[in-house]
């Protein structure tokens, strides 16, 4: 019998709850955590405790997907205001809207709240019966390194006898079932992650990774979410548009580790077993380590630190790696070991001690974490080979910040080195988000590569002419030339082919920023895109179809 699929098991979460619920148990709990300010009915003010009977059968804020009897709660987006959709949800039968204006002329019945996005979460939590409350929640926050650590913890957790969930970049996994996130969104919307740690729960998971994202946690996606433990992978340069500075940047990845504090929203677990300690692993070698360690403590939270600093409590000794393989050497509280993993980068050191620092914080078997650590054969998008015969290298990879973009090219410089060749880079940078980074990562691509090719990422409504020139500003700056070994390409295939078509035997040819996505988001919404098939079509057109 096949594997039933994520969607089949989220609808057997949905039918796992109750068909209908009065109002007043989210009322309660709004109120409690002060978040209510008043409600209306008819367009006049009443008392909260009015609606308290009013039957709800499910929430959402896409006023789209409102069914009979749902609660539509009225979030003010990046580009559309949900208060502008009350109306429809009233027409399409929702029972209730929660709002932070009230709406006099709707005679719907609004609750009134501080803030909508807040409220959502709370929601969210109260409809699927707060599901992590029944979950062992690992937070994995930072700037870099979230999905492969993620993907890492998960194989550790299960290789330890803990049935584990994930909600990731790249995947989603719900009891044995794992399929790839065709969102480009990581941290999803508050009703869809609650409903995926229902699934979980249902499903007979013990544990759930959740890759948390500084977006998530300003956003409140997360608010309502019981978590246990708490990484930090790094902290650089990124989603400066978004957050507005460097700061509201480091405070809301701060917020994941003040979220540890113990309280009814957040109790210590004893169920499912083991006992779940309320943790940070932190990465001892980032600048901002003091200042989590800190936020930490003072949640009550007890502090794992790893990285090669001589402090560190999970510490790596040595590491060496052939281009394929990582080979790690570390003493811990658990004892001394060596791992072998299936994965290139250097930066992979640290996303493996994280999770031998969360196995010791969770005191899990320490050989079964290492076999979990060294099973896993690699991560989508993520320094990811490919090869077709062709005599130069090719490699696929997520980065797309400053840092992650610098930490590739000089894992790949020696690479090149050895084989007699040099580097060719093709990336863009995000439409409508953080422009600081983009002259940034030209910049770093032309000091470490002999030919940048510049292209589209997703160029959302942006002008991407506009994107290209901001980034060739950075590579102009430390010399490079436009035409001649700065190549500006909007189209991405046809940039990857022109950067093949360069290649000279034993280059490597660096396809970063798209990674794992399925698609490019321009103009008109996302139109399907795969790296890897673009990377094996173009080298096909150039005489190579090998294994790929």
């Amino acid at each position: 019998m096949s594997e039933a699929t994520i969607a089949e098991l989220l609808a057997a979460a949905d039918a796992g709850l109750p068909a209908s619920r009065p109002l007043g148990g989210l009322i309660e709990r709004l109120t409690a955590e002060g978040l209510l300010r008043g409600a209306r009915d008819g367009g006049r003010p009443i008392g909260p405790a009015a609606l308290a009977a009013v039957e709800v059968k499910g929430i959402t804020e896409d006023s789209r997907a409102v069914q009979p009897g749902t609660i539509f709660v009225a979030v003010s987006g990046e580009h559309v205001d949900g208060h502008d959709f009350v109306e429809r949800a009233a027409t399409a039968g929702t029972s209730v809207a929660i709002v932070e204006q009230p709406l006099p002329d709707v005679g719907l019945p609004q609750l009134v709240v501080e803030r909508s996005q807040a409220a959502l979460a709370t929601a969210a939590a109260w409809w699927f019966g707060d599901p992590s409350h029944e979950l062992g929640v690992v937070g994995i926050t930072g700037t870099d390194g979230k999905t492969t650590t993620s993907f890492l913890a998960v194989a550790a957790l299960e290789a330890a006898g803990l049935s584990s969930g994930l909600v990731g970049t790249v995947d989603t996994k719900i009891g044995r079932t794992r399929e790839a996130n065709p969102e480009h969104a990581t941290t999803p919307g508050a009703p869809a992650l609650q409903r995926a740690l229902r699934a979980m729960v249902a499903a007979g998971s013990r544990a759930a990774v959740v890759e948390t994202t500084s977006h998530g946690l300003a956003a409140e996606r997360v608010r309502g979410i019981a978590y246990d433990v708490a990484v930090l992978t790094n902290l650089t340069h990124e989603h400066l548009d978004f957050h507005g500075s460097w700061e509201a940047y480091r405070d809301a990845k701060l917020s994941l580790f003040e979220r540890l504090a113990v309280s009814p929203r957040n109790p210590v677990k004893a169920s499912p077993a083991p006992t779940w300690p309320k943790r940070a692993v932190v990465n001892a070698d980032d600048p901002s380590v003091g200042l989590f360690i800190g936020v930490a403590q003072e949640a009550g939270a007890g502090v794992m630190t790893y990285g090669t600093d001589a402090t560190a409590d999970v510490r790596a000794t040595h590491s060496e790696e052939d281009g394929r393989r990582l080979r790690i050497a570390y003493d811990a509280p658990s004892g001394s070991a060596n791992l072998e993993l299936r994965l290139a980068g250097r930066f992979n050191v640290h996303n493996a001690l994280a999770v031998v620092a969360l196995g010791d914080a969770l005191r899990l078997d320490p050989a079964a974490v290492r076999a979990g650590l060294e099973s896993v054969e690699g991560v989508p998008g993520r320094m990811e080979r490919i090869d077709a015969g062709q005599p130069f290298g090719v490699v696929i990879d997520y980065a797309h910040s400053p840092a992650s973009l610098q930490a590739v090219l000089d894992i790949l410089a020696p690479v090149a080195a050895a084989r007699g060749g040099g580097l060719i880079v093709v990336f863009g940078s995000a439409g409508e988000r953080d422009t600081d980074k983009r002259p940034m990562m030209g910049r770093i691509a032309a000091e470490r590569t002999r030919l940048v090719v510049v292209t589209d990422e997703d160029p959302r409504g942006e002008d991407r002419e506009a994107i290209l020139d901001d980034i060739a500003r950075g590579a102009e700056q430390v010399g490079a030339n436009r035409g001649h070994d700065l190549l500006l390409i909007a189209d991405r295939p046809a940039a990857i082919e022109a950067a093949f078509e360069r290649a000279r035997p034993g280059d490597v040819v660096l396809l970063a920023g798209k990674g794992h996505e399925h698609s490019i988001i321009g103009l008109d919404g996302p139109v399907a895109y795969d790296e890897r098939t673009t990377a094996l079509d173009a080298l096909a057109r150039l005489g190579f179809a090998g294994a790929g």
